[in-house]
């Protein structure tokens, strides 16, 4: 009898070939044979790997062991995780969190000081750089997930990146082509990481003798060639069509009861019963009852056996008093912003839309003014945490924050680039209310106008989300003043969400801004065209892990 026709007997606990026991020992728990004719197995003495003949190939116990993979298998014993060879001995001496199996000379590891890594057959390290992720190696190439940025590419077995592009996800290379996915959904790349066509989908496989089933995001699946024709269509996801419309028509539904929850402060006086609530919020106990149940309904809380209502990890983040808390923005959707929705049609129909200046409206008022900038501020929390370690500003001596609200995003700057001088431009009233805040980390405000000569000068700068609020000529108006601020050869970082001719993502954005505040949301084509026209040539784009993506642009 061999190893190699064998298989697992129906109880898991020896190997059988042709339904005959090849040995005698029975185990609590086996595995496959591999080459060298090994096999995994767990025995009330520990874990080990045996022979053919259902004998122990060396002395050692372990905790758990693996298959062997080209010629060597995963082991954990006390002190962590690492490999040995057929005769049990280790092939080094360094122990991890975590290993994979070899492929390709090749094996993923997850360090005991976290972060992942590739080894090589000796077991040493193939490259210096630690990933939040590695994947395995397929066809000279595999799939890590960069910390700093928490995007993902391809490197090459001495670390290097093969095509240097990066993506929300992505997956090994399956004859010359891998799948991969950004904010717009999942398409195929090259081996030069290049999108094969503008085509995005919710779901694609591999290409399979050059077609590939994908599912398109109205759930419609499709067989499509290398150059993104439809070669035969595959179905559809079950789904009832009417009702699908129908919640998105009261979709108005949910944001009026979060709105009215956040203004109320319900979520930060729970847990409570519904009495208790009401009292609090001076309500009457039946009609908070009813609140309290379209927010279970939506996920934000949680009724107990004893009638006490919490808040669930998804309404955590309508608390105000967390960093990260959307109660502001709940306030602000349900109110002035939802009331300047309402005249979409208004805004559709008009050759020259030119709505109330919203940035002006919040300033006259002090309370929705400390509101909106909160809304703002944690938005930025959320979405550059992570763009800022890739901010090309380690040469920069000045950095300005371009229309930087209460200074979010400019504080993370200064904590990574320390030697620099960092400065947010705002209007009067924000850096009134900013002054008046917390220590600002070393960021100082000065007063200014976007439309307006600056009152400085600068080296960098980062405009977020500046430019989407304005109509092509007001931001080019932005720019030239920008442009006229900055010498030859400055390198500015415009963050913004991109459209793209082929995804229908961020087009309510785009509706969004069309309605509150006459911008619109562009494609790079667009922004390259209009960054031209005001003295700026787009560099490059770079994508982050968040909705937006970093424009490098330099002065010309």
């Amino acid at each position: 009898m061999t190893w190699r026709t064998s298989r697992i007997s129906p109880d898991g606990t020896h190997h059988v070939v042709d339904g005959r026991a090849m040995y005698a020992p029975r185990f609590l728990r086996v595995q496959k044979f591999h080459e060298p004719g090994l096999a995994p197995v767990v025995h009330e003495s520990g874990a080990f790997h045996i022979s053919a003949d259902g004998e122990a190939a060396y002395p050692d116990r372990f905790v758990q062991t693996w298959g062997f993979y080209e010629g060597r298998a995963a082991v954990q014993d006390e002190a962590g995780w690492f490999h040995i060879l057929a005769d049990g001995r280790p092939i080094a001496q360094e122990r991890y969190a975590w290993c994979g199996n070899f492929q390709a000379g090749r094996c993923a590891v997850r360090m005991l000081d976290d972060g992942y890594a590739h080894l090589t057959e000796s077991g040493a390290p193939a490259y210096a750089q630690r990933y939040l992720y590695a994947g395995d190696f397929r066809d000279g190439a595999a799939v890590v997930r960069c910390p700093a940025r928490g995007l993902c590419t391809h490197i090459g077995p001495d670390g290097r990146y093969i095509h240097g592009r990066w993506f929300v996800d992505l997956d090994v290379f399956h004859k010359g082509f891998a799948r991969a996915r950004d904010q717009a959904g999942w398409f195929h790349v090259d081996l030069a990481g290049r999108p094969v066509t503008d085509h995005r989908y919710a779901e694609i496989e591999p290409f399979y003798n050059g077609q590939a089933r994908v599912l398109t995001h109205e759930g419609e699946y499709r067989v499509v060639d290398q150059a993104g024709q439809v070669l035969a269509y595959a179905g559809r996801v079950p789904h009832d069509t009417f009702h699908q419309v129908s919640a998105d028509l009261v979709g108005h539904w949910r944001t009026d009861t979060i709105a009215a929850a956040a203004s109320l402060g319900v979520f930060e006086r729970l847990p409570a019963t519904a009495a208790t609530l009401a009292r609090h919020i001076g309500a009457p106990q039946a009609s908070t009852a009813r609140l309290l149940g379209g927010l279970w309904d939506l996920g934000l809380v949680d009724r107990g056996s004893d009638d006490t209502w919490t808040v669930t990890e998804k309404g955590l983040v309508l608390d105000p008093r967390g960093t990260l808390q959307l109660a502001d923005a709940a306030i602000e959707f349900g109110g002035p912003l939802r009331e300047q929705w309402s005249r979409l049609a208004d805004a559709i129909r008009s050759r020259e839309w030119r709505p109330p200046d919203v940035f002006e409206d919040a300033g006259k008022d002090t309370a929705r003014l400390a509101r909106f900038q909160r809304m703002l501020g944690a938005y930025a929390h959320h979405d550059y945490l992570d763009v800022v370690s890739a901010l090309p500003f380690e040469n920069a001596r000045c950095i300005v924050d371009v229309a930087g609200g209460t200074g979010v995003l400019a504080r993370m700057i200064a904590a990574r680039f320390p030697a620099a001088d960092v400065c947010v431009m705002e209007r009067d009233e924000v850096c009134t209310l900013a002054g008046a805040g917390p220590d600002q980390g070393h960021v100082r405000f000065v007063g200014g106008s976007i439309f307006e000569r600056w009152p400085l000068t600068a080296d960098a700068f980062v405009m977020s989300r500046v430019l989407h609020d304005w109509n092509d000529q007001d931001a080019r108006r932005i720019l030239g003043n920008a442009r006229d601020a900055v010498p030859r050869g400055c390198i500015g970082v415009i963050l913004e969400l991109l459209l793209s001719d082929s995804s229908p993502f961020g087009r309510l954005c785009d509706l969004h801004l069309m309605v509150v505040t006459g911008g619109q949301e562009r494609t790079p084509d667009q922004f390259s065209q209009l960054l031209g026209s005001a003295g700026f040539k787009l560099v490059r784009v770079e994508p982050t892990n968040t909705v937006v993506s970093g424009l490098v642009v330099e002065a010309i």
